[in-house]
């Protein structure tokens, strides 16, 4: 049987609810529909753009091989219409050892909760010579990891071919604020997002 609450507690309860409220509704005005996210349960295309959407919006994330768990820190830079990630990296790293005598299971672990998204993606990861490309994802803040910049012979290419993704979706920081805060008036377990997976 459910307990009865004193007037007293629900009256606290409802001063914290209206404060956290007050902030989501803001932030959510600004943040994706949340019919958007509802709709990728029947639409694996916008269960994918979302995806990708969002991975758009996060920088850096954590890479390593399947065979050893020793992630590390990696700005990745994603290419959605070739269904890959790019990495830029130096000679002499273990990531770019490792891949130096062809492409190795790798898995690259996302999570953002600002974002709405947190993901496990597994695939193969390359090293690439390709010059156009490197100077395509090349910026101000690559450089600052390269003494002789662009030129540097120490500069590596990398690729991650996903072939599958565990992905977690969410409505965002303002999102979760609110289904909290809605629970603790319903009572109800928050619903705080939706579990899939992508196949490349």
């Amino acid at each position: 049987m459910r307990r009865e609450r004193p007037d007293r507690e629900r009256q606290e309860d409802a001063r914290l609810i209206g404060g956290i409220l007050a902030t989501a509704v803001r932030l959510i005005a600004g943040n994706r529909k949340a019919t958007a996210r509802r709709a990728t349960l029947h639409d694996p295309d916008a269960t994918r753009a979302m995806f990708w959407d969002r991975l758009d919006d996060i920088s850096v994330a954590m890479l390593g091989l399947t065979d050893d768990m020793r992630l590390v820190p990696m700005s990745h830079y994603s290419d959605r219409d070739e269904a890959a990630l790019w990495f830029i990296t130096a000679r002499g790293t273990e990531l770019a050892e490792a891949v130096a005598t062809g492409p190795v299971p790798a898995l690259h672990v996302v999570g953002d909760g600002g974002m709405g998204l947190s993901a496990r993606i597994e695939g193969r990861l390359s090293r690439i010579s390709d010059k156009a490309k490197l100077d395509e994802l090349w910026n101000a803040v690559t450089s600052s990891w390269f003494e002789e910049g662009r030129q540097d012979d120490d500069v590596h290419l990398m690729r991650l071919d996903p072939s599958s993704a565990k992905v977690w979706i969410t409505g965002g920081s303002a999102s979760f604020l609110y289904k909290i805060a809605k629970s603790k008036v319903t009572g109800e377990t928050p619903d705080l997002g939706e579990h899939l997976r992508l196949d490349f």
